[in-house]
């Protein structure tokens, strides 16, 4: 009867953790999906819409960069009036946005939706996070987050694969129609199974919102319209200098604010300072060379929108096979020999694909580079998000989720800014000779920044253990009603 016992004390807990898992998961799958899923739709939604290389960076970037600097006020909403309730009013802003990206006419109002979507998204990624690491215990979380984190890692890299197909076999709006039958369906799911919660003391901080969001915005203009306008142009140097000092003020009120929304003392955390610093970096090498890599399978290749994708597969598939391996062994011996094997290997795959490039190159030539790409992006992202958590008290989890997002996603509209801007300088659209001059010096670039990426990495602690969380009297959980 004990054993009976037993089972009936455990068997909510699973429940619960279950339905956790696979709420968060697949509400976090849809916000990353969107990240790259229409890189393979680019030529399609340029031939029917118009537009510029400028605009298709924007069809991308005006969502990261929306994404990127709002997720901390995302986390910041989720603290102070309830987490489940924010992360159903993200959502519904995500799939409401996901139907108006369908229904446009022209490739302004294709870039709007996609920053409404990034509203959406940044207030539902980070809250699916804290969510779950609340709802998993300690002794279990490495598990539960590798496979949150291998998630987001898959749609990332299937973005490219799901976008091809559906452009292929449908149209690029049918991309986006995809997620309106997903979102109605969670609503009531995450109402029903999910437990409200609140973090202690939460805040609003507004001023750091705004000087973070001008900062970041001018910033990455000025990188997207350098070639186009020249560098020296009064746009562009106006888009980096105020850019640069509005996010100088940003550290500043990080410092100096008594209740920020990016508290810089998480930065005197060696484990958090690395981990991030080495996710920026990963996502601006990452998403640069896929952003160029799915138009030249396309432009120079000549394969269609779903060959691509399907030719992508070694690099996109490998996070089902390696991910939740890495997610358990990360338990054991701790995340920083795996997140820096794993970026070891990112940066080598790119590296590869870097030197075999051209325009007659064979698809069995650019496989080994596939191959150790998608295994390094597996090592990575299965335990970056559980290094994370584990570097920061539990009152601080959800600026932590937060920050790491934002950086990571800020990385990618950083990464296709930049390697654009090479690739633009030295190459572009036109005959296929004219982009791999252009796509080789791109794909260093982001071989070296991951690889920088590594060496940042290493200065992780090898076991990571979180400051011991105060207890707060407003720290409040209910039961769903």
């Amino acid at each position: 009867m004990e054993s009976g016992g037993v089972m009936k004390q455990r068997t909510p807990q699973r429940v619960s953790i279950t339905w956790a898992l696979v709420i968060t998961s697949a509400a976090s799958f849809m916000g990353a999906l969107d990240n790259l899923v229409v890189v393979t739709a680019l030529p399609s939604i340029r031939e029917d819409l118009g537009g510029s290389l400028e605009d298709l960076e924007w069809t991308v970037s005006g969502y990261t960069l929306t994404f990127a600097v709002l997720l901390m006020l995302g986390a910041a909403l989720g603290d102070r009036f309830g987490r489940r309730r924010m992360l159903m009013v993200g959502l519904t802003v995500f799939t409401v946005a996901s139907a108006a990206a369908a229904l446009v006419s022209g490739i302004g109002g294709l870039i709007a939706a996609r920053a409404l979507q990034g509203v959406g998204g940044a207030i539902l990624m980070p809250l699916t996070l804290t969510l779950l690491t609340a709802a998993v215990p300690a002794a279990k979380r490495g598990m539960a987050l590798g496979i949150w984190g291998a998630v987001q890692g898959l749609a990332v890299a299937f973005g490219p694969l799901v976008g091809g197909a559906v452009t292929e076999h449908l149209s690029w709006q049918w991309i986006f129609w995809l997620n309106v039958p997903i979102g109605l369906a969670l609503l009531p799911l995450i109402r029903l199974r999910l437990p409200e919660s609140y973090g202690p003391n939460a805040r609003l901080d507004i001023p750091g919102t705004a000087l973070a969001s001008a900062g970041l915005f001018g910033i990455v203009y000025a990188v997207i319209r350098g070639n186009a306008d020249g560098w020296t142009s009064t746009p562009v140097l106006t888009g980096l200098i105020v850019g640069s000092a509005l996010l100088g003020g940003f550290i500043h009120h990080g410092i100096h604010h008594q209740a920020p929304l990016l508290p810089m003392r998480l930065f005197r955390n060696r484990g958090f300072a690395a981990i991030n610093t080495a996710s920026l970096l990963m996502f601006l090498g990452m998403f640069g060379s896929i952003f160029l890599l799915s138009q030249f399978l396309q432009n120079v290749g000549g394969y269609s929108p779903m060959d691509t994708g399907v030719r992508m597969l070694p690099w996109t598939a490998m996070p089902l096979l390696v991910a939740p391996i890495a997610g358990a062994l990360s338990d054991r011996v701790g995340g920083r020999p795996i997140v820096v094997t794993g970026l070891a290997l990112q940066a080598i795959g790119l590296g590869l694909y870097a030197a075999v490039v051209a325009v007659d190159v064979s698809y069995a030539a650019q496989l080994p580079a596939l191959i150790v790409s998608g295994i390094g992006m597996a090592l990575y992202f299965a335990p970056a998000a559980n290094v994370v958590m584990s570097t920061v008290s539990e009152a601080e989890q959800g600026m932590a989720s937060g920050a790491s997002n934002a950086l990571r996603e800020l990385g990618g509209a950083l990464g296709i800014a930049v390697l654009a801007a090479v690739f633009s300088a030295r190459g572009g659209y036109g005959p296929p000779r004219h982009f791999v001059d252009g796509l080789a010096p791109a794909l260093w670039l982001g071989a070296a920044t991951v690889g920088v990426a590594a060496l940042v990495a290493l200065l992780i602690p090898s076991r990571e253990q979180a400051p011991a969380a105060v207890a707060r009297p407003d720290e409040r959980t209910k039961v769903p009603a």
